[in-house]
């Protein structure tokens, strides 16, 4: 199956990463983001949007092999691809985006989304290969 066919089943996480890319590169309000509902509020917004990237790219691979079964190397994939997209983000702001400030806790919130998304994921899985197996 080529790279473009695979992508197909990627296309929630491929919109989802648009409108993230776009949500933290625009100007907010206050400026730097910092405090616009409440003080932490960014840092919450970049957990959540990690958190729900994260799902759906394993809901992607989920649908493309048509199974729950996972590996270590799809994980670490994910965590790579995830990470470079957190790092991009925090890159553009620091470089391109003056009314943006570019922080390692965001980068920190992004990866604590992630990791509690492929936490979910092998609760999820755990979960749905134990109803299968009886135990």
């Amino acid at each position: 199956m080529s790279f473009f066919q695979q992508l197909k089943y990627q296309s929630w996480a491929l919109i989802w990463t648009i409108l993230v890319v776009i949500l933290c590169c625009i100007k907010t309000p206050s400026g730097d983001g910092e405090g616009f509902f409440f003080e932490g509020f960014d840092k919450f917004v970049h957990t959540g949007f990690f958190y729900v990237l994260t799902i759906l790219l394993f809901f992607g691979k989920i649908r493309h092999q048509h199974n729950y079964s996972f590996s270590s190397l799809t994980i670490f994939k994910i965590i790579v691809i995830t990470a470079a997209l957190g790092g991009g983000i925090e890159l553009l702001q620091w470089k391109f985006f003056n009314y943006r400030s570019a922080e390692w806790w965001d980068f920190g919130c992004d990866m604590i989304g992630v990791f509690m998304g492929v936490f979910s994921y092998v609760l999820l899985h755990k979960s749905n290969y134990n109803e299968k197996t009886g135990i």
